[in-house]
């Protein structure tokens, strides 16, 4: 096995798992005497045997795992070198190599050992989950790991509820911008944290918090949008936002109003509808009043949007006075473009009611199950061609009667 630990030397095939499974047996005796192995089984084994969780094989990394957990749990003198180099691995990986094998492995071990930790915990602790682990959220590579991550901080807010600020504050810092899958992670991880809260700490975050989901309500990528909408079938959630309607409301409200009408995705809307309803039946009267105040702000954007329409016409008007105007082809486009007309138009402005917010989940659910029913087919594009596309591909023609096929050497 010392031969093992040296990287240069490899087994392949079933040799290493012949020499893991001795090893384990080894570690794994009743008659196994860890003082009498510690000068066998040091620091420098221990970084030898870290290093192969670099391995391509994910069968080795799974005997890595295991091997290391034993040594954890039997030698008491290297407990916190292990950590300790554990978080050199995941220092190199965050912001040197972005590469590693090991990692979900890594956090597998770690999840294990932080639901052994003593409380309250050591700050030594805390600093590896604030230091270390969140800004794994960081790295591209994040869907390789992620649930072990996830487990890793939940069990973290668990042991110490007093962490969730600063954990729920740093995932926020590193919300992705452009990357829905990995949006999509962090508000399943968002979700379990929300499960453990304790309701005072959800008071110190519900504000960034529900702005966050929010902006998630209204992406145009319906993955996101559901699953921030999801949140709102957690009765645990759900018991937490009724707490504190009077703050999340008038949050939520804009977010969920605006894509009722406008998201491009049904399946969107029915969810809409049916959080609008949950949040009526918590307070009615406070929806009425965030309903009036969302209207009053539509109706000043509206005449903000017209003095600028306004003021615009204005300085053409004055342009087309000036000696020198000439006009050009420019203008025309833009009077076009004008004439579509503002978004804020299109906003119908109607009263929402209990029934008829009930009527319109009902109808997208409907619409849901008459859909599943219909036989898939294969929906064509409606966008519009473009004739240079179409041209290339009519002029293309395939190289193979230009070039001479080679004689069969079998047949010679």
């Amino acid at each position: 096995f010392a031969k093992r630990m040296n990287p240069p030397w490899k087994l392949h095939g079933h040799n290493y798992k012949l020499v893991y499974e001795f090893f384990l047996r080894f570690l794994e005796s009743p008659d196994f005497q860890p003082n009498a192995a510690k000068r066998y089984i040091d620091q420098k084994f221990v970084l030898q045997l870290l290093e192969l969780f670099d391995s391509e094989d994910p069968r080795e990394r799974d005997f890595l795992k295991t091997t290391l957990h034993r040594i954890y749990g039997k030698f008491l003198g290297l407990r916190a070198y292990i950590r300790k180099q554990i978080n050199n691995i995941f220092y190199r990986f965050i912001y040197e190599t972005e590469h590693h094998n090991g990692i979900a492995e890594l956090l597998e071990i770690l999840g294990s050992i932080i639901n052994g930790f003593a409380l309250p915990l050591k700050e030594e602790h805390k600093v590896f989950l604030l230091k270390v682990l969140l800004p794994l959220h960081k790295v591209k590579s994040l869907s390789v790991y992620h649930p072990q991550l996830a487990y890793c901080v939940v069990q973290f807010l668990e042991k110490d509820p007093s962490l969730t600020e600063p954990v729920i504050r740093c995932l926020l810092k590193f919300w992705p911008k452009t990357h829905s899958p990995k949006e999509v992670m962090f508000l399943n991880e968002l979700e379990e944290i929300l499960d453990v809260i304790e309701p005072a700490e959800f008071q110190k975050v519900m504000d960034p918090l529900f702005r966050q989901l929010a902006k998630c309500v209204s992406s145009p990528h319906f993955q996101v949008a559901e699953r921030a909408l999801y949140y709102w079938n957690n009765e645990y959630i759900m018991s937490l936002i009724s707490d504190n309607a009077a703050e999340i409301l008038p949050i939520m409200f804009p977010s969920l109003y605006r894509n009722s009408k406008s998201h491009w995705n049904k399946t969107i809307h029915g969810l809409i509808y049916n959080a609008l309803k949950l949040f009526m039946e918590m307070n009615q009267k406070l929806f009425d009043e965030c309903s009036q105040q969302y209207k009053q702000e539509r109706q000043k954007e509206k005449e903000r949007q017209r003095d600028r329409d306004e003021a615009w016409t204005r300085v053409e008007e004055l342009a087309m006075r000036n000696p020198g105007y000439a006009p050009s082809r420019t203008n025309s486009i833009d009077s076009s473009i004008g004439d579509l007309g503002s978004p804020l138009d299109g906003d119908a402005e109607d009263d929402m009611t209990y029934e008829k917010l009930e009527a319109e989940a009902r109808e997208q659910l409907y619409e849901r199950c008459e859909n599943k029913e219909k036989p898939l087919l294969r929906r064509k594009s409606e966008l519009p061609h473009d004739t240079y596309t179409l041209k290339a591909l009519i002029d293309h023609k395939r190289a193979d009667e230009f070039l001479p096929t080679p004689p069969d050497v079998n047949k010679c």
